[in-house]
């Protein structure tokens, strides 16, 4: 393998971003020759994640499969956190819990990131579907 092929990590994250991209009906960017692909489809897919109101139960996994194995500790919670919004914090807790007890050993330490992440704060201004929900302040509905 050269320097320039992608690890097997990198290629399940890709499969993964390509499944959400797939089933949110992002069209897919070129392939580029600097072997960032897999970041940019999931730039893609970034904005509609946090803008639909409604996500389907067929995105959960894909999500979650591609929160684990972003290479890149610092995006995983693009993943996590429209998971947390969309299907709740202890269904999205529960699945890293099985990757960490049963995954490969890079899957224990993307679910370990991922772990971190799933504890964002449920912010009403971040996303449509928090939005409708009771506002803390008002009371109100």
């Amino acid at each position: 393998m050269t320097e320039d092929e992608p690890t097997a990590g990198e290629t399940t994250f890709l499969a993964s971003a390509r499944e959400v991209a797939r089933l949110l009906g992002v069209t897919e960017p070129p392939a580029d020759p600097d072997g960032r692909h897999a970041r940019r489809l999931a730039h893609a897919v970034r904005k509609p994640l946090l803008e639909t109101a409604q996500l389907p139960q067929a995105l959960f996994a894909p999500l979650m499969a591609a929160a684990v194995h972003d290479p890149d500790p610092g995006f995983c919670l693009w993943f996590v956190e429209p998971a947390v919004y969309a299907f709740g914090r202890r269904r999205v807790m529960a699945v890293l819990v099985e990757y960490l007890r049963t995954g490969t050993a890079a899957e224990r330490a993307g679910a370990e990131r991922a772990w971190y992440c799933a504890h964002v704060p449920l912010r009403p201004d971040r996303v449509p579907r928090v939005r409708a929900r009771r506002n803390p302040r008002s009371g109100a509905r």
